[in-house]
């Protein structure tokens, strides 16, 4: 990995963070103006303590109500929580996606091997090793390229290549486009940073900005 790729996923996770930080300052903000509408609408702080008629429930024989600013501050502990939790769960959920993408990565290119063993060529398409129209977990078709024993010109700008524009296989090629749903042949190209890739002729299968 180059030295200006990892600045710029480390400027990638930098600005989630930030993202993170303006949503609960604006949450923040937000309640603050509901604070002082309110002051400025009432003229008697006690609306702030009286109890709402809309938020009432018994309570062992008794009737119980929440105050308005109980219930501001309900909203401030949700909304804060929906601001920490939303990301860290969408984290979570990509990571998960992408190791499974990774595990079918994998196994399709062992059994591709072990078709060249039994076949003595490569498969024309996955159908032929039984992954007809299989998709990544982001719902796009994984991606494979016969190489070897194929004139190199007919595949020239489609078989993908490293940073050093070097070949990532000399096999064949096998991998999904990422999130994104993108991908150019070069791993230095942006939309190809969170593509899932095989390399090595099978030595490496991960995220291609960590090749």
């Amino acid at each position: 990995m180059t030295i200006s790729r990892r600045i710029s996923f480390t400027s990638i996770k930098r600005e989630g963070d930030n993202r993170v930080s303006i949503l609960l300052d604006q949450v923040k903000t937000m309640l603050k103006k509901i604070l002082k509408i309110l002051a400025s609408r009432f003229s008697s702080q006690r609306w702030l303590t009286t109890p709402l008629p809309f938020l009432r429930w018994k309570k062992k024989g008794h009737l119980k109500a929440m105050t308005l600013i109980e219930l501001l501050l309900v909203v401030a502990i949700i909304g804060t929580l929906m601001a920490v939790g939303v990301p860290v769960f969408t984290n979570a959920l990509y990571k998960a996606k992408v190791s499974q993408a990774i595990s079918k990565v994998a196994l399709m290119g062992q059994k591709i091997e072990d078709y060249v063993v039994d076949n003595g060529r490569l498969p024309i398409d996955l159908s032929e090793i039984g992954d007809t129209g299989a998709t990544d977990p982001w719902g796009n078709p994984y991606e494979y390229l016969a190489i070897f024993g194929l004139d190199k010109t007919a595949i020239e700008g489609k078989w993908r290549k490293d940073r050093f524009l070097i070949p990532l296989n000399t096999d064949f090629d096998l991998f999904s486009a990422g999130q994104n749903g993108t991908t150019a042949a070069p791993l230095t190209a942006e939309e190809s940073w969170d593509d899932i890739v095989r390399a090595n002729n099978g030595g490496f299968v991960g995220l291609a900005h960590k090749y």
